[in-house]
């Protein structure tokens, strides 16, 4: 009897111990999260004629938390609930955010969520999708895509200055509305990602080295990404892989061979953060090739490759 009263309390206290030293599931599941940008384009089913699951696997391989999805209009209507059953997860359409996630959705907000993960701490999510007229990478290079439906409405030009008051007009309204949002937050401290086809390349890209180089027709310090590294947002892509000569990073795109001249190859799809504690460890593009990106589908289902970074969370604190 006193040897099982000791082998009974012996158990007893390493489970108390366990329990003590051990995480809780939830927050071992926390520890990293996956974010994604996914411009699927028209719906995820135009591009070679792809059913709807080429897309989810696409997201599948890239072993996403949560997605913001760009085009989810096809012509015979709209994908995104669609898609979210194909992957058993949540969806959000309010207000403009378009964002698949695994996680709990408990609030919209204007191009964004606030999602519950699985411990109970909070992320917020914001998807854009910028206008992409005028685009100034074909104002600089005198390209009229015949596919734009504004492609005889470019004006040409050839200067920085130019290019900057250009993208100001198309994007400086949208961008400054969605940082205003993200301001606005409560919890100045949480995870806070904004992720999107932001149709503009970024001032990281289009450096006087990458000019010199004849990679981009001149240097030019794009607006939009500008603000978004003045509101203490980084570039996931750019963190991880900062030679933008080495690691180009182009979202843009997989439908055109490399020197075809009907448009401009360039990296204008990102995942931003910011947070405490928030670190990106991680970055794929996910596209159509090897040669091309990090994780392959085929067939590529979409006309932008997708980026997909992951990140390692604070220790939740008491």
């Amino acid at each position: 009897m006193k040897n099982k009263f000791y082998q009974i309390l012996a158990g007893t206290l390493y489970l108390l111990v366990f329990y003590i030293c051990s995480p809780m599931q939830g927050q071992a599941k926390e520890r990293t999260l996956r974010v994604m940008s996914y411009n699927i384009h028209r719906g995820g089913v135009v591009m070679l004629k792809q059913p709807l699951s080429q897309t989810a696997k696409a997201i599948q391989l890239a072993k996403a938390d949560i997605v913001g999805i760009q085009e989810t209009r096809s012509p015979r209507g709209d994908k995104l609930e669609e898609l979210a059953k194909l992957l058993g997860w949540n969806h959000d359409m309010g207000k403009g955010s378009n964002i698949l996630t695994r996680y709990k959705i408990v609030d919209s907000l204007y191009k964004g969520v606030k999602v519950k993960m699985d411990s109970g701490r909070y992320a917020y999510v914001f998807n854009v999708h910028l206008s992409s007229h005028p685009y100034q990478p074909y104002q600089l290079l005198k390209i009229r895509p015949k596919w734009h439906k504004h492609t005889n409405n470019i004006t040409f030009i050839k200067t920085e200055a130019e290019a900057i008051e250009w993208a100001k007009k198309a994007r400086g309204v949208e961008i400054a509305k969605v940082l205003r949002q993200v301001k606005s937050l409560p919890d100045k401290q949480a995870p806070v990602f904004v992720v999107g086809d932001f149709n503009e390349p970024s001032h990281l890209d289009w450096t006087q080295r990458a000019a010199k180089a004849g990679r981009h027709p001149i240097k030019v310090a794009y607006p939009t990404s500008t603000e978004m590294a003045k509101a203490g947002f980084s570039d996931s892509y750019r963190t991880i892989y900062p030679d933008e000569m080495k690691n180009p990073g182009i979202t843009w795109s997989p439908a055109y061979k490399v020197g075809d001249p009907r448009t401009h190859h360039d990296r204008i799809d990102f995942v931003y953060f910011k947070g405490k504690g928030l670190q990106v460890k991680d970055v794929k593009i996910l596209g159509e090739s090897e040669e091309n990106a990090d994780l392959v589908v085929s067939p590529y289902p979409s006309d932008h490759r997708a980026v997909v970074a992951t990140f390692s969370l604070p220790k939740k604190t008491k």
